[in-house]
């Protein structure tokens, strides 16, 4: 396999545009880790972090304080083979322990654990102390309602306050959780809880989204109609904090949250279960794109670690953190989010509300209001908040900020570029995170102590054996392109899928003997930095040459017109396939002209020979709920075959476009 030779590899070919001063390498957490084990460099961390697991993982969790209720035999155990390692063999813990109760333990019961600010500017704190103390009411009298462990809690909220001390409870006493997207509709949240067997549901009466109010018991009614397996509903009245009191009826199932709270002072305390490596903590669905949605299932022992050991090292989290990222809790940055900065001792910063309203500057007055250090986003979002103009920083107070973060999909170079001058003012690192619900967090990521190039990686995380492989399996060399795979087990991993072991052996496990198959097309340059291209099966292959999504999308967004683009392969008889284009403009103009601007910029930055078949303009681009360009539902939708799932769409509407603008052709 080759590597692109055009000048669509302008991101990668770029120059480094930032560089740690001498105090941000001396006061990074990987490099007083390094000092403390006596390594040179980092290439030294990563090389004995994936040779020696039994030495680093017993190292990190040292580092990070994670107390054992009963002390483990032994690091890693592969006697059931590299797809279903046992982690800590004989140890248990809870998160309960080491991510809430250890920080009273050590005196710093005071430090602020949760800033919560909904969409009208009210706001909420909590110390870890007053934390623990809500979690321990909250934990007593789910025993009492008859929740007991083993049990799966539905968990169907937006991005409220009460989301931590619901977490911490269900884990302190063993439940699994199962968390939903607050935008999903009825049947996608059904489809869950049936799945998982839910017994439980925490929800809400509703929320607010640009000012107005969005009926969340509606949608959970209807979807416990369907699960007949709900015992109890627990409501959290959240609409009642504006003083606004919709007219909501209420059933024999259902029970308040605040009552719980206020009626548990006199219930006998419960003690943390001890947990084992193989029991679950949660099970978090992916996106369900490709046939019904996979429940990923995490344990105790693998996301909430994870999780903390990618904060500490990738985003240099601190105990006078204020870390926000632009998430909910069905998606995996909204539980990593929680658990990962408690873990920490850190402050979760977690907004309920759109992220222009009542204007573009929302977020902005958020980092300036509670002087966020660390900022989660994802480049979707930049790209919609750029056209608002490059004078952040001169209207608001952002001084706070140090490190700037990014998941969900691939950079292009206009966006990554607007964020780290007019966000981060040149100083702060982006720390661009690639993983998936089902690593637990990231495989590959930059690091706040390495220079960075616009849209690329320093590479893979600690403990995360990684290579890129062509079609058979083998390394690539050089530059080449391939597959991005991971050759070693790792704590994090996904321990299988629910009711389904053998969807997450062919999912993972089975195109190369011993390789975990993410799905990511990726490439290293000649200096060392990796760049994620999109997803390898998103690859088009034009005339027995591979183009990656991202190498043609970032060429088109470069117009200054183009917000956005995503690009699909179709069949071909010629050239067997030839991309297809759609974009999203900042503003109106002559369709025509802007389509064959955009194909004289292809020809000219990419060659004639990647020239997209058709270009249309849309409203919208498909995205996940998770914020993910949708390109196979889109591709399904253009070629009128089937589309699968699509009730995890965060607009499906947009389907109907797509077919309308093929029909039209």
């Amino acid at each position: 396999m080759r590597g692109f030779e055009s000048a669509s590899k302008n991101e990668r070919e770029s120059k480094i545009v930032w560089y740690p001063t001498e105090e941000q390498k001396k006061l990074a957490n990987v490099t007083k880790f390094m000092e403390k084990h006596h390594l040179k460099s980092y290439e030294k961390l990563y090389e004995k972090s994936v040779q020696d697991p039994e030495w680093f993982y017993p190292a990190i969790l040292e580092q990070l304080q994670i107390p054992w209720i009963k002390e483990y035999e032994k690091v890693m155990d592969l006697s059931k083979g590299k797809e279903l390692p046992t982690w800590f063999k004989g140890g248990r813990t809870n998160l309960y322990v080491y991510g809430l109760e250890k920080h009273l333990k050590n005196g710093n019961g005071d430090q602020i654990a949760l800033v919560w600010e909904g969409e009208n500017g009210a706001t909420i704190s909590k110390t870890y102390a007053q934390l623990k103390k809500e979690t321990d009411l909250l934990a007593t009298q789910l025993k009492a309602l008859g929740v007991k462990k083993g049990d799966r809690v539905g968990v169907f909220l937006p991005q409220i306050p009460e989301i931590q001390p619901i977490l911490f409870a269900c884990a302190k006493i063993g439940a699994i959780i199962i968390p939903c997207f607050s935008g999903f509709g009825a049947d996608a949240v059904a489809f869950r809880l049936n799945d998982g067997g839910a017994k439980w549901l925490f929800t809400a009466d509703g929320f607010y989204r640009r000012g107005k109010i969005v009926n969340m018991k509606q949608v959970s009614d209807r979807a416990v109609a369907q699960v007949p397996t709900i015992e109890k509903v627990i409501h959290v009245k959240n609409i009642q904090r504006t003083k606004r009191d919709p007219a909501f009826s209420y059933g024999e199932k259902d029970v308040f949250y605040d009552d719980l709270i206020n009626n548990a002072t006199e219930i006998e305390e419960v003690n943390p279960e001890p947990m084992a490596s193989d029991e679950p903590l949660m099970i978090i669905y992916t996106s369900g794109t490709t046939g019904k949605p996979k429940g990923t299932q995490h344990t105790h022992i693998s996301f909430p670690l994870k999780n903390a050991i990618d904060l500490y090292f990738a985003f240099d989290v601190k105990r006078n953190d204020r870390m926000f990222w632009l998430t909910d809790i069905g998606w995996m940055m909204g539980p990593w989010l929680i658990y990962g900065t408690a873990i920490l001792g850190a402050t979760a910063v977690i907004y309920e509300g759109s992220p222009d309203y009542p204007n573009e500057h929302r977020l902005w007055e958020l980092v300036e209001k509670h002087k966020i250090t660390i900022f989660g986003i994802a480049p979707t979002v930049i790209r919609s908040l750029m056209k608002f103009g490059d004078n952040v920083r001169e209207q608001y107070d952002l001084s706070s900020l140090r490190i700037l973060g990014s998941t969900g999909e691939p950079w292009n170079p206009k966006p990554w570029l607007w964020y780290f001058e007019n966000v981060g003012g040149g100083k702060c690192p982006i720390i661009n995170y690639s993983g998936g619900t089902e690593i637990s967090g990231g495989i590959l990521s930059c690091l706040p102590m390495k220079p960075q190039k616009p849209c690329s990686f320093n590479g893979p995380l600690p403990g995360m054996a990684t290579e890129i492989v062509d079609p058979s399996g083998t390394p690539v060399q050089g530059e080449e392109v391939g597959d991005l795979v991971i050759t070693q087990p790792f704590l994090g991993m996904t321990y299988s899928f629910w009711k389904d072991h053998e969807r997450y052996l062919n999912s993972y496990w089975r195109r190369w003997n011993g390789l975990w198959y993410h799905g990511d097309f990726a490439q290293k340059d000649e200096d060392g930095f990796w760049f994620i291209l999109g997803r390898s099966d998103d690859t088009m292959n034009i005339a027995g040459k591979r183009l990656g999504p991202a190498d043609l999308e970032s060429i088109v967004t470069s117009h200054p017109m183009v917000r956005e683009s995503a690009v699909i392969p179709i069949p071909d008889e010629v050239k067997g396939e030839v991309p297809i284009l759609f974009v999203v403009l900042h503003e109106k103009v002559e369709e025509q002209r802007m389509c064959k601007e955009i194909k004289e910029l292809v020809a000219e930055k990419l060659g004639k020979a990647f020239l997209p078949k058709e270009v249309y303009i849309v409203d919208e681009l498909p995205r996940t709920q998770s914020g993910k360009i949708a390109r196979r539902i889109l591709r399904s939708a253009y070629l009128g075959q089937s589309l699968g799932d699509i009730s995890t769409l965060q607009n499906p509407e947009m389907i109907q476009q797509v077919s309308t603008k093929r029909q039209s052709n």
